[in-house]
């Protein structure tokens, strides 16, 4: 259906006012009946033209929207004057974990994931409180493919997603990476776990286990005092930890959570020193900054979007709801192996405010061509210009805000693939530039989709190409301050990577 600002059910489906009141006070049971949101309505055209798509995409792969960083109740407390801490649920967030797979599964998502803080102890609380619970929400709305993991403690660093494959031992496995590595575990606290000598080998851990798990680092700039001037994450620990595991530790957000805090008066993001840009984390956000740089050296380093969603923000919180503006679009089957698979080798895009619900980026040349996430090769002895072509596509309804954003611009960013860093800590390509602006003067329709043409010429170097777009007319995104997160809407593609031989 349409998303309607209607405050009544129809059609036996839940009006936003009762799913928030559903939310409020928990009454998850009863919300737990089969509705649907904006994206969820319209899946099955994703399907029929998928096929148009490019790059061999004639399996039954399609755009998948998710949520990869959501708290529950499980966010809480511990009390360490007892011996073992003492654990008290809903102190930092406050919903059931089967209130957020609703709410998930209200706004269009298919897939999400369960990702609460650690604490002394915490691995425990995990395995014996938090877990069945995960696995009551997975039978009770089994439309949303529910991972299983935390916000992991990483050590030397901030927050971090660590998501667990699906499998029988799935709880015993992340119990084992917590309790071993996670640096807020140990009770009492052990400062040899908060190093980054700790993190590496985590990784290197991570990377044999026979079910490899995924770690995507959080708000990465968010300790941030100034542009360039980072905090808790440094460039050099991406650097190190991906080339610890370049198969696990594969990328940050983009656009962080807590997008709503402008809603109430707090920072976009919770970025309380170093504003966010258009609501994404300046290491996405500044053409030929840190991301470019990672991406310069020829790693495979993507970005996502999230909600971080502890309390909504018609409760006082800085959250929307999982998929109610942040989502996370993964080129998937609907099973838990390929959206991880998806996530793992950069099929991904990442849109605010359903400013799209579809964007394929294909690049061709010499009768190969690749999507987001891969690489097409050109040869030096033929010709090596590059066809590049955008296709977009806005939804078919209104947003969480009620409204229909439009597309005002798609940019086409270009850098070249030099190599590694000798600076560890470098955070620029200064090869990396918009190449190309598009308004709606460039582009064609075909169907509900919107088609951008454009050929780079002489390639004759390894390069990547991405994209992005917006609702506004900023040429690049400007620093955030309290105005509504909804006027200021973009979206990004992950890159594709092109070979010269």
């Amino acid at each position: 259906m349409q998303h309607s600002n209607s405050e009544d059910a129809t059609g036996g489906q839940l009006s936003r006012r009762q799913l928030v009141k559903y939310a409020g006070v928990g009454a998850t049971l009863a919300a737990a009946g089969p509705f649907v949101g904006v994206e969820a309505a319209h899946a099955d055209p994703d399907r029929q033209d998928q096929a148009t798509a490019g790059a061999g995409r004639a399996d039954d792969r399609i755009w998948r929207a998710g949520d990869h960083h959501i708290h529950s109740e499980y966010s809480g407390d511990f009390d360490t004057s007892t011996n073992p801490p003492t654990f008290h649920k809903g102190a930092d967030a406050v919903y059931p974990i089967v209130t957020n797979a609703i709410m998930a599964k209200n706004f269009g998502l298919t897939w999400a994931m369960c990702t609460d803080h650690g604490g002394p102890t915490h691995s425990k609380v995990n395995l014996e409180q938090a877990y069945p619970d995960l696995l009551r929400s997975r039978r009770l709305v089994p439309e949303v493919l529910q991972f299983w993991g935390m916000e992991f403690d990483a050590p030397a660093m901030d927050h971090h997603t660590l998501m667990i494959p699906r499998h029988a031992d799935e709880a015993k496995q992340l119990f084992e990476l917590e309790s071993r590595f996670a640096k807020r575990d140990p009770f009492p606290a052990d400062p040899g776990r908060d190093t980054e000598a700790k993190m590496v080998e985590f990784l290197r851990v991570a990377r044999n286990m026979p079910h490899k798990p995924l770690v995507i680092a959080h708000h990465t700039s968010r300790s941030a005092t100034g542009l360039g001037v980072y905090g808790q994450d440094l460039p050099h620990e991406f650097r190190n930890g991906n080339d610890a595991a370049p198969d696990v530790y594969v990328g940050f957000e983009g656009a962080p959570g807590h997008q709503a805090g402008p809603l109430n008066g707090s920072a976009r993001g919770g970025y309380g020193n170093h504003p966010t840009y258009g609501g994404y984390d300046q290491a996405t956000a500044r053409v030929g900054g840190l991301w470019d740089a990672l991406l310069g050296e020829g790693r495979r380093w993507w970005i996502t979007a999230t909600s971080d969603s502890h309390v909504h923000w018609t409760r006082g919180g800085t959250d929307f709801w999982p998929g109610e503006y942040s989502k996370t679009y993964v080129l998937a089957r609907q099973e838990y192996h390929d959206i991880m698979d998806g996530l793992r080798h950069g099929r991904i895009f990442v849109t605010t405010g359903d400013l799209i619900s579809r964007l394929d980026v294909t690049a061709s040349s010499q009768g190969h061509s690749a999507g987001s996430g891969e690489t097409v090769t050109v040869s030096r002895r033929d010709r090596t210009d590059v066809d590049v072509v955008i296709r977009f596509r806005p939804p078919a309804g209104t947003n969480g805000n009620g409204d229909r954003p439009q597309v005002r611009r798609v940019d086409l960013i270009v850098g070249q693939v030099t190599g590694p860093s000798v600076d560890r800590d470098a955070d620029t390509n200064p090869t990396t530039a918009v190449v190309a602006r598009f308004g709606p003067r460039d582009w064609r329709q075909q169907g509900a989709q919107y088609v951008v043409r454009h050929t780079l010429r002489d390639v004759g170097v390894d390069s990547y190409l991405r994209v992005r777009g917006t609702s506004t007319d900023e040429a690049e995104p400007l620093a955030d301050g309290l105005e509504s997160p909804w006027s200021d809407l973009w979206f990004y593609s992950n890159p594709v990577f092109v070979r010269v031989r």
